[in-house]
């Protein structure tokens, strides 16, 4: 029997592909996705359709993958991901300041037991579905999800947890995270963070990748690393750098 949050998610998730189908055509869609700048030494095709791509170690990182898709008028959608602003967790500021269009971004807060369902009828309506897992799914699930992105040109973004691995990926964003910048001798505002991004894969996209990253940069979104670095702090106090 189903619950009542697995009910609510799914009524949600079949009125969201309502709204979605009456507003873009799914065969008017383009070929692939585009992605910020930054990003396209490790995506230089963007965002396949019918891919999935999982992405593990930041939260900005994904807000940094979804960015130029939305400002371009694609419609994204998050499931089970941590959303409210506190630490850990995304806040619609941040994502404004990646440039994400929150008009054309519905949250799908608690997909409960029937995640694989839920998640299976958003990939029907929406361009990039980006969702945090259960701890443990069926690899019959996996397959299921994979087959269904690429029969509806879809893009699934399994979003991970540091070391985890979603074995049907066909590409795998990774992201280490390094020092802030903006504290001085004790003081000061936290304005960017320097985070390497190494990007793997299936087939023709088994050639490791990777490059350094303001994320976020020093207005909020994503920029290349093409600067010297300046004073960066680990917020564990362990090391400062000037």
């Amino acid at each position: 029997m189903v619950d009542t949050a697995v009910r609510g998610s799914l009524a949600r998730a079949a009125e969201l592909q309502s709204a979605v189908r009456s507003a873009t055509a799914v065969g008017a869609r383009s070929p692939a996705l585009p992605v910020v700048s930054a990003l396209r030494p490790l995506l230089p095709d963007g965002l396949r359709r019918g891919s999935t791509i999982s992405v593990s170690g930041s939260l900005s990182l994904l807000l940094a993958l979804l960015a130029e898709a939305s400002a371009e008028g694609s419609w994204c959608v998050l499931v089970d991901l941590p959303f409210g602003g506190g630490a850990a967790q995304l806040s619609a500021e941040a994502a404004a300041d990646f440039g994400i269009d929150l008009a054309r971004l519905p949250l799908v807060p608690c997909a409960g037991k029937s995640w694989t369902t839920v998640v299976g009828a958003l990939l029907d309506a929406f361009d990039v579905v980006a969702a945090r897992p259960p701890a443990r799914l069926p690899d019959g699930d996996l397959r299921r999800l994979a087959a269904r992105a690429r029969n509806r040109q879809s893009v699934l973004v399994p979003v991970l947890a540091a070391g985890a691995r979603w074995p049907t990926a066909d590409l795998r964003l990774v992201a280490e995270p390094g020092g802030w910048v903006g504290i001085g001798e004790g003081y000061g505002r936290l304005s960017r963070r320097q985070v390497t991004v190494s990007v793997d894969g299936r087939g023709q996209s088994t050639r490791s990748r990777s490059t350094t990253l303001w994320l976020p940069d020093s207005r909020g979104g994503a920029a290349a690393d093409v600067e010297p670095i300046a004073p960066v702090v680990e917020l564990s106090g362990v090391r400062r750098s000037g």
